[in-house]
């Protein structure tokens, strides 16, 4: 074989190689998406170098500008990036390749892997502890230097403090010369690339000034400059942890696998992801359940307060919902497995925290772009402090001083944080109380609000009827009622089955035949009998004047009848949610207009209106009718917050300018709800609206900070009033202000009657109280 035959051989044999793996690869990133529609998939990437609002801006134009990218949305809290595309079987674009090259290595997210520690924070930590440690031995030779030293005292002291700088910049620096030059290379900026440049320019100023024997030198601002830069990005990385550390205690609640019957009887334990929709599960007391489920045989207590918010425990029994992360507390139970782990209750709410804080809301994609504009405008400005030194004192090291000072002081990194740390504070404020937020913008239009209109049944009430004056029916009809009723799913049939619990005489009842008429009622016959329970026209069709005799509220309610004759006529009514009132008196005061739209009969609707003090109330509203309100309303000018549940209210919801359901909603309820409130309180909803409006006051402080900052600090440093040493300790002041400010939400929420949360409201304060719940 020749050389010419083997370096061709070796050619191919390098193609295939390269064609296998990237059929591999794309074999792993198909298996590891999801479907999200008919023809797209998506999957979400660990990014670990993604730090700044330029990297953001990087990633998300050049993966967007590839061909079949539907999608990309990155979340810098996390560094992950969610790419979404259209699949039309040729396999996924080449997005990990264009990351490599655009200098952003990027591998697969496993959920299994975030439960250790950050890696990235160790490594800052130390670059910190160098940088401080070499920042605070020179800056006391440099106070030797200020008193008066001279001479060969004073050029002895300039030279230890370069060598004491050098290791200092090569090791702790290296986390922005890395990025800037990442940047660099692939033809763009960032925030480091200045930093990066008045980093080395003070350093080599300033052994310049050394060899020249100067009097002054700028070690000493060189290392304290990168000081309080790590001391910024430190804290930026920890202030974003802590933000998110009550996803990460979520998280924890999730168990790792489950004991699972096998088709011979055996108990095998499974890894989570192993574990399938349809397998049976053997949970003891004292264990957390694993996914969603149904109980099949056992009973226990339930400490569901991840879920209700409520504290007291919940028995199960078989036939019982079950949801991933509830503690079971006190018998074994066997359940089967209805939802993967990928769609179990604990993911979903994991999933909604960081939908929340990737949110692009209005004010973040203002601060984007003025951080865009940052580069260029600090490079010019910069360079004509240089030149117009120059040509004004022809000073070429007091130009070089102004242009570092420059570059220093006006990082954007105040403004970088301005609206992300409002909105994961925010985030994490509003599962504290127990909402869940599934879109950071949608808390920017929850503060905008003029109106809140509410849907009656599911929301308002609790949905579940109770039977009015059961002491003044006949004991005989009620019975028969009762044992009719436990045979049919509807809420009235229900109600009137639990009203009789427990009473033997209700057991005692057997018929021949029954069978339940959709939309009319029960139908159960016992010998010659035919006993009817539903609605009137229906259970009095025989009749010789049917329904005619009864009063209207009769004729709209449920009543028996045996062989079309009236036994008894029952009504129900349906108890508030808790907090109701305390929720529409909050809404208020705040300023806002209340309305119910109800699907229900009318008096119904207005007693429920006159019981809450809400003077504006609709009722009979179809879907369309209620979609057609909120349009009417959106024509008027009015913003509105849609708070409802259930298949009805899903256009609404979807119609208003935001909304929010409860998390007892239907699927499609809360899939189309902005925020989801996941206890039983209506007061989540002014508490939301209520942190909303403050969210927004601190977004707004944190601007005229971030941009007066610099609009007051580039004078002055053009000027020549400012040291590279001022200028970093400055800087690195402003961001320290903007965290602060965001760190107020922490604060108690104000404007609600506190009593009133107190008692209805549940709070995780902290995840070391998740963690003890274990």
């Amino acid at each position: 074989m020749s050389c010419c035959t083997s370096q061709e051989g070796g050619k191919q044999e390098g193609d295939g190689t390269a064609a296998n793996k990237r059929l591999q690869q794309n074999e792993e990133l198909r298996l590891a998406s999801r479907q999200v529609g008919e023809a797209a998939r998506e999957v979400e990437l660990s990014v670990p170098d993604i730090h700044c609002g330029g990297c953001i801006r990087a990633i998300e134009k050049t993966l967007g500008d590839l061909p079949g990218i539907t999608y990309v949305r990155v979340n810098l809290t996390v560094r992950r990036v969610t790419v979404r595309w259209n699949d039309g079987g040729d396999g996924p674009p080449p997005f990990l390749e264009r990351l490599e090259a655009l200098g952003y290595p990027a591998h697969l997210h496993q959920a299994s892997a975030e439960g250790g520690k950050d890696p990235s924070l160790g490594p800052l930590i130390r670059a910190l502890a160098v940088a401080g440690f070499g920042a605070g031995n020179i800056m006391f030779l440099s106070v030797a230097v200020w008193s008066g030293a001279e001479g060969t005292t004073r050029d002895i002291f300039h030279w230890i403090s370069a060598a004491i700088a050098l290791p200092v910049l090569l090791y702790s620096g290296r986390i922005f010369y890395v990025s800037a030059w990442r940047a660099l290379r692939h033809g763009q900026t960032n925030m480091d690339v200045p930093i990066t440049l008045g980093i080395l320019l003070a350093f080599g100023m300033s052994l310049y000034d050394t060899l020249q024997h100067a009097q002054h030198a700028y070690f000493d601002a060189a290392t304290m400059l990168l000081f309080f830069l790590l001391v910024g990005r430190t804290l930026d990385h920890v202030m974003r942890a802590r933000a998110r550390s009550t996803v990460q205690g979520l998280a924890r609640l999730a168990a790792r696998g489950a004991q699972v019957e096998t088709a011979d009887g055996q108990l095998v334990y499974r890894a989570l992801e192993e574990i399938h929709p349809g397998d049976v599960l053997q949970i003891q007391a004292g264990q957390r359940i694993p996914l969603d489920g149904q109980v099949l045989t056992g009973s226990s207590d339930l400490d569901v307060s991840l879920v209700t918010g409520e504290s007291a425990p919940c028995a199960v029994q078989p036939g019982a919902v079950l949801q991933a992360g509830t503690l079971n507390l006190t018998g074994p139970l066997r359940v089967k497995v209805t939802a993967g782990a990928d769609d179990s209750f604990l993911s979903k709410m994991v999933a909604l925290m960081e939908a929340a804080e990737a949110g692009r809301s209005r004010y973040r994609r203002l601060a984007d772009r003025a951080s865009r504009l940052y580069a260029p405008v600090v490079h010019l400005a910069a360079a004509l402090g240089f030149l117009g030194w120059m040509l004004a004192a022809g000073d070429l090291h007091q130009a070089v001083t102004i242009a570092v000072a420059v570059l220093i002081i006006t990082c954007p990194c105040a403004l970088g944080l301005a609206v992300p740390m409002v909105q994961v504070m925010a985030a994490r404020r509003l599962f504290e109380d127990r909402v869940m937020m599934k879109d950071g913008a949608a808390l920017e239009r929850l503060a905008e609000i003029d109106r809140v209109v509410f849907d009656k049944t599911g929301t308002l009430t609790r949905g579940d009827l109770s039977l009015l004056d059961p002491d003044k029916l006949d004991p005989d009809k009620l019975s028969l009622a009762a044992a009719m009723g436990s045979l049919s799913a509807h809420p009235c049939s229900q109600a009137l089955a639990a009203s009789v619990a427990g009473q033997k005489r209700g057991q005692n009842r057997s018929f021949d035949h029954v069978r339940e008429v959709p939309g009319h009622g029960v139908e159960a016959v016992s010998g010659t009998k035919r006993y009817r329970l539903g609605r009137a026209d229906w259970a009095l069709e025989d009749a010789g004047e049917p329904a005619g005799g009864l009063d209207p509220e009769a004729k709209a309610g449920t009543v028996l009848s045996c062989n079309s004759r009236l036994l008894e006529v029952f009504s129900f009514s349906d108890s508030l949610r808790p907090g109701a009132r305390q929720a529409v008196q909050a809404l208020k005061k705040q300023g806002l207009a209340v309305e119910i739209l109800s699907g229900d009969r009318p008096e119904t609707a207005s007693r429920i209106a006159a019981e809450l003090g809400i003077d504006e109330w609709r009722s009979a509203a179809l879907p369309a009718d209620k979609a057609e309100r909120l349009a009417e309303l959106a024509r008027q000018g009015q913003r509105v917050l849609m708070v409802g549940d259930g298949l009805n209210d899903a256009p609404a919801l979807a119609a208003a300018e935001v909304s929010m359901a409860p998390g007892s909603a239907a699927d499609v309820g809360r899939n189309a709800a902005d925020l989801v409130f996941l206890g039983n309180s209506l007061l989540a909803v002014p508490a939301a609206t209520d942190l909303a409006r403050r969210a927004r006051r601190l977004v707004r402080q944190n601007f005229v900070l971030a941009i007066g900052y610099n609009a007051l600090a580039l004078p002055f440093a053009m000027l020549g009033y400012v040291t590279p040493l001022f200028a970093a300790v400055a800087m690195s002041s402003s961001s320290l202000l903007v965290v602060a400010n965001a760190l107020r939400l922490g604060a108690a929420t104000r404007g609600l009657d506190q009593a009133a949360l107190e008692g209805t409201l549940h709070r995780y304060h902290s995840p070391g109280q998740l963690e003890a719940a274990e």
